[in-house]
């Protein structure tokens, strides 16, 4: 009798355990991420026992004991990296592990246009609800200290382009990549430069940059009216340039530059103010850094828009009177 229970007892766990295994196979090989993607954020400190209460949370279709089995015997356990997860329709337990141990979090986008002003991005910033705000817009100067640099001034200082970030990324750690990005940028471009330029230093070139980037958006004209500024500057005539009066004015302009606005000084006004302005007055693309070191030879020393986008460049003040008669006031 005593054979038979040990036997029967024996029987029980041979089918106990073999229906486990077969279980446990099927529960590592079928999708248990079903009609929807989902998002998981592992924090740190978080245990196995948490991930996987999150992950059932979010109506992942795993069996918790098996998701632990195979995240401990597969040595994924200790390896789970931090950050916020997308989880597609398909994937296995296997698959799940694999990202977090990987890291594949999901990644968002931050665009700063070519043109922007620092006043621009750092609303895109403030209102970007997957960063986290540390910064405070009114102490400008500490920002930049912490970048490693004196500059004392924001404005230009941050490479247009679309960044990829984690959620909980702080406002000040992506802007840092914007900074150093410029400064790789405009480095390069100095080293690369045309000879005989009335640049110090490659601040200097980035200011110019900037007004180029905002006179056009025709790249071909880039280096023209670069080259124009420069014969400007060269001559020591005054560069007479609207966005850096607009950019002067602040939040008093509302769309027209008057004849006061002209004769008002500020020292963005070049109008009445010879020389660069002292900041850029936007953020300059690569193309508008490459053409203010690499402008125009010739020897235009005006322009004025044809109202489609596109200029017509003059090497005298009768020339550009003449267009001005005709693509501004429309006489013949």
């Amino acid at each position: 009798m005593t054979n038979k229970i040990i036997g029967f007892t024996l029987l029980i766990f041979s089918f106990t355990g073999g229906w486990a295994w077969m279980d446990y196979q099927r529960a590592v090989k079928i999708p248990v991420v079903l009609n929807k993607q989902v998002y998981v954020d592992i924090e740190k400190g978080d245990s196995l026992n948490r991930i996987t209460d999150k992950l059932v949370e979010q109506n992942v279709a795993v069996k918790p004991i098996w998701f632990k089995v195979f995240a401990y015997t597969s040595e994924s356990a200790k390896k789970i990296k931090t950050g916020e997860y997308e989880l597609t329709p398909g994937l296995s337990i296997p698959e799940i592990l694999a990202l977090f141990v990987q890291g594949k979090t999901k990644q968002y986008a931050i665009t700063f246009p070519e043109g922007w002003s620092f006043k621009d991005i750092l609303r895109e910033v403030q209102n970007n609800p997957h960063l986290e705000h540390t910064l405070n817009s009114a102490d400008l100067e500490a920002l930049m200290l912490k970048f490693g640099t004196d500059a004392k001034h924001p404005e230009g200082m941050f490479f247009p382009d679309t960044y990829f970030f984690e959620k909980h990324m702080t406002d000040v750690s992506l802007l840092k990549r914007a900074y150093d990005k410029m400064q790789q940028v405009l480095q390069q471009e100095w080293l690369n430069k045309a000879e005989n330029l009335p640049f110090k230093n490659p601040y200097e070139a980035l200011i110019l940059a900037s007004i180029v980037e905002k006179e056009t958006a025709v790249i071909e004209e880039r280096p023209l009216i670069a080259g124009v500024f420069i014969r400007r500057l060269e001559k020591g005539m005054l560069l007479q340039t609207d966005p850096t009066v607009i950019y002067g004015m602040g939040d008093h302009y509302k769309g027209d530059i008057t004849y006061e606005d002209l004769k008002n000084t500020t020292p963005y006004n070049t109008y009445v103010v010879k020389g660069l302005p002292p900041t850029p007055i936007a953020m300059p693309g690569k193309e508008a850094i490459y053409a203010s070191l690499h402008p125009d030879t010739g020897n235009s020393l005006y322009f004025v828009s044809r109202g489609d986008g596109t200029h017509i460049f003059s090497p005298t003040l009768k020339d550009h009177n003449r267009a001005v008669d005709i693509f501004q006031r429309k006489k013949k």
